[in-house]
């Protein structure tokens, strides 16, 4: 990373019609996600003005930063629940309790996973931003299951190269209100941050290309169990996807579902979990397959519901 200051520079030949948080990312080894922070903080001028961070950049242009020192690493917390189910020299396969973030993000104060690894002397990969080294994909901080965190160089270049390529293939089961129809089908619908700003996400024109499959499993009086295959993986895909048709994740308040049907069912959170995680082994390319079970308080939610039906 480098070092905190105001930089000037000329936008390189190479950059030329790159976006604004693009060109900065490569230029400065920065995340797209910490550039694009940059940029709305007011820290970045393109030819002396403010800029968005998708504005496209010129050749030559002069490019003002001032980078803000770098955030104190993340000391080792030990996450009680965070377990580790599968491990080996370059891969981690961690059963995500709720309540726990990936990894460090402004304004979050709660336990993290790589805090959690670290506190429990696991060894990950040092590629990436200081405060998600190894991690290749998130989960809500609310959000359980399975994920995948790489512990060697080439286990993170291959599982970034997986997630791009699309060759990873994560499945969800979500509770969502109603029941959908058709019973099976594809959201295909761009996300983008909401109009209000206020840290959600929506379908909205110009976002970023987003596709959803989802397959009803079983259906209840007031709820659907769905399962959920994902083609993208942008921020809240399925939250955001589910509650645009109109049927938003039980207990997703912050996408409006129902709040009496949530504390009937005696959900704190939404009721979303990733059951299953299939991916190239960085290794040796054989196909691998890891699951996770429903936590207590879903599995108590549909033993609810059941008893209903």
């Amino acid at each position: 990373m480098t070092a905190p200051g105001e930089r000037v520079l000329a936008v390189p030949d190479g950059l030329d019609g790159e976006r604004l948080d693009a060109a900065l990312a490569r230029l400065f080894g920065l995340s797209r996600a910490r550039a694009a922070e940059l940029i709305g903080d007011g820290l970045v001028l393109l030819d002396g003005r403010a800029a968005a961070k998708s504005d496209r950049v010129l050749a030559g242009e002069p490019l003002q930063v001032t980078l803000p020192p770098p955030r104190q690493p993340e000391p080792p917390r030990p996450v009680p629940g965070l377990v580790v189910a599968y491990e080996d020299a370059d891969i981690m396969v961690v059963d995500k309790p709720r309540g726990v973030a990936v990894h460090p993000t402004p304004g979050w104060t709660g336990p993290t996973v790589t805090g959690g690894l670290l506190a429990a002397g696991h060894a990950v990969a040092t590629s990436g931003a200081a405060e998600r080294q190894g991690i290749v994909h998130r989960l809500d901080a609310n959000t359980t299951g399975v994920m995948v965190v790489a512990k060697s160089e080439r286990a993170y270049s291959a599982l970034k190269r997986a997630f791009r390529e699309r060759t990873v293939h994560k499945r969800y089961h979500a509770l969502v209100q109603g029941h959908p129809d058709p019973l099976r089908g594809t959201v295909d619908a761009p996300i983008g941050r909401h109009p209000s700003g206020d840290g959600r996400f929506a379908v909205v024109s110009g976002g970023r290309p987003s596709v959803t499959h989802y397959d009803t499993l079983e259906a209840f009086r007031a709820a659907s169990l769905v399962s959920v295959d994902l083609e993208t993986g942008r921020t809240h895909q399925i939250r955001v996807h589910m509650a645009a048709i109109r049927h938003p994740v039980v207990g997703d308040l912050l996408y409006g579902a129902d709040p009496v049907l949530a504390a009937r069912l005696g959900l704190a959170r939404q009721w979303l979990h990733a059951v299953s995680l299939a991916f190239p082994h960085p290794a040796d390319g054989r196909q691998v397959t890891f699951a996770s079970a429903y936590p207590p308080d879903l599995a108590h939610a549909l033993d609810l519901l059941r008893a209903e039906s």
